[in-house]
């Protein structure tokens, strides 16, 4: 596609895919990856998988690169990573272009990804140099300090579904806390992630600091964690993947951050303001066509308005413009990719078998070309597999609840325990709700506002750790304690604890 070559050419210097190492592009030599419109299945480029002999290149570009952020002052740091929120600024409608048509996303969804992503390095930029240790007052004559350092090398796992914005969300805090970055986006979308390491490096880091490889995770993602200099992995994903890479970890005693999956329930009472409730429920799951961790895909109704607030739901689905990423007033793209389509139709069947009813007799396939689901409203149970498995496509499964008892057992009868919400005009009850409902973000009459100030990550089997905010700093940091004896004449012990001077 002439127009994807010319924006690559424009931040890459080149219209092919390969991995972005020491300020430019290396083409690997492994099995060849297409890449597709999902609207049409029609092939948008190919590129070679990066083979297994980067790795070492990489770890030692990663090193150097290291050592010369560190070395600067942390104000030096942080001047960078603001820079780079001004590059992605100026390039913004590139990436968003590109963005549209690799992620198979509306165009002016990518676009406002892409404004955020500045915003995260923005934000990030500030806390470079605010990462002040602290001062214990321990009960000796010792004064004790601790340090926060960086790490080394973070290597990190994006997904497909929103891959410039994961990027921005992992790579920004680990370079304000003075780490290396390798980077791993999904196979199927990396290209905005590439340009995204070229602007760091245009911004004025160090070549090397950020490397992203593009590759299958099972070749060059298995070789880059069984590097002994990687100091830490975060993975963004499935709950599968990510506990095979916790356990890959684990071998070589190295700490993860996992974002995984999630059956975020969407809690409406009857007591709620209705209008708001289905609009919030609407954007809660259809936005993005699904294709969200934190989506609302349990919609859970008391029953005394449920048969009510369902077909208004169900209805105001049915005006959704379901179209290719590039048509104009295009509300909700196609799935992103053959596999995770045939997931989404799989799980419809699955549901149906089980007893799963449609809500106003919608088409859930759509009638045309491509990939695409239309917005879909099931009725059924918790017990059922589209209740309890993540289909992480524009479906949502409408299950009552009696009172907010019910509600809050049916919640936390998942595995998961990424996100969820409470609708409701008793203030009480929304805190009650909200403190009871194993999730690690909750929101009260709204749903799906995240930012990057605030801690993102889940319970369960939806991760651990966290994502955003002051927190993962703490993540992306060695914590160093510092003990300095004080007194003129120190006594000293052969027991731990404390001693007296």
């Amino acid at each position: 596609m002439e127009q994807l070559t010319q924006a690559m050419q424009t931040i890459l210097g080149t219209g092919t895919i390969g991995s972005w190492v020491n300020g430019s592009i290396i083409h690997g030599s492994g099995e060849t990856i297409n890449l597709y419109h999902a609207e049409d299945e029609s092939l948008l480029t190919a590129y070679q998988d990066a083979d297994a002999s980067i790795a070492a290149t990489i770890d030692e570009a990663a090193k150097v690169a290291q050592q010369q952020w560190w070395a600067l002052t942390a104000k030096e740091r942080g001047r960078i990573l603001y820079q780079v929120g001004a590059e992605i600024r100026h390039h913004a409608d590139t990436l968003g272009f590109v963005e549209c048509i690799n992620a198979n996303k509306p165009l002016n969804n990518a676009k406002a990804e892409v404004i955020i992503v500045a915003e995260m390095f923005e934000y990030y930029a500030g806390w470079a140099d605010k990462l002040h240790g602290e001062v214990i007052p321990v009960p000796t004559s010792h004064l004790n300090y601790v340090k926060y350092e960086a790490m080394g090398t973070i290597l990190q796992f994006t997904p497909w579904n929103a891959p410039i914005f994961t990027a921005g969300w992992q790579v920004a805090p680990a370079l304000a806390a003075g780490n290396a970055v390798i980077l791993k986006p999904s196979e199927l979308t990396p290209i905005t992630s590439l340009m995204l390491g070229a602007l760091i490096e245009k911004a004025g880091a160090p070549k090397g600091l950020v490397s992203v490889v593009s590759g299958y995770g099972h070749t060059v993602g298995q070789t880059l964690i069984a590097n002994n200099d990687i100091r830490k992995i975060c993975f963004v994903g499935s709950p599968n993947t990510g506990a095979h890479i916790s356990m890959a970890a684990a071998k070589r005693c190295i700490p993860c951050v996992l974002e995984l999956g999630g059956k975020s329930a969407n809690i409406v009472f009857d007591d709620a303001n209705l209008d708001s409730a289905m609009k919030g429920a609407m954007a809660a799951i259809f936005g993005g066509s699904g294709q969200s961790c934190v989506s609302g895909s349990r919609l859970l109704v008391q029953d005394t308005i449920f048969d009510k607030f369902v077909a208004a739901v169900a209805s105001a689905a049915q005006q959704i413009r379901v179209g290719a990423p590039l048509e104009s007033g295009c509300d909700i793209g196609p799935i992103q990719n053959r596999k995770q389509y045939d997931h989404i139709c799989r799980l419809l069947d699955i549901g149906t078998k089980e007893g799963a009813t449609i809500a106003q007799n919608v088409q859930p396939i759509a009638e045309r070309k491509g990939l695409f689901i239309n917005p879909t409203v099931l009725i059924g149970d918790n017990q059922m597999t589209v209740a309890q498995q993540e289909i992480f496509g524009p479906v949502v499964v409408a299950i009552p609840f009696k009172d907010e008892a019910d509600a809050i057992a049916i919640a936390n009868d998942s595995e998961f325990g990424l996100a969820g919400a409470v609708w409701t005009n008793d203030v009480a009850r929304a805190h009650r709700v909200a403190d009871q409902v194993k999730a690690g973000t909750f929101w009260i009459n709204s749903y799906k506002t995240i930012h990057v100030s605030s801690p993102f990550g889940g319970y369960r089997n939806s991760g651990h750790g966290r994502s955003s905010g002051l927190e993962v700093l703490r993540e992306y940091s060695e914590v160093k304690s510092v003990w300095v004896e004080t007194a003129p004449q120190p006594a000293f012990s052969f027991n731990y604890g404390t001693v007296e001077g």
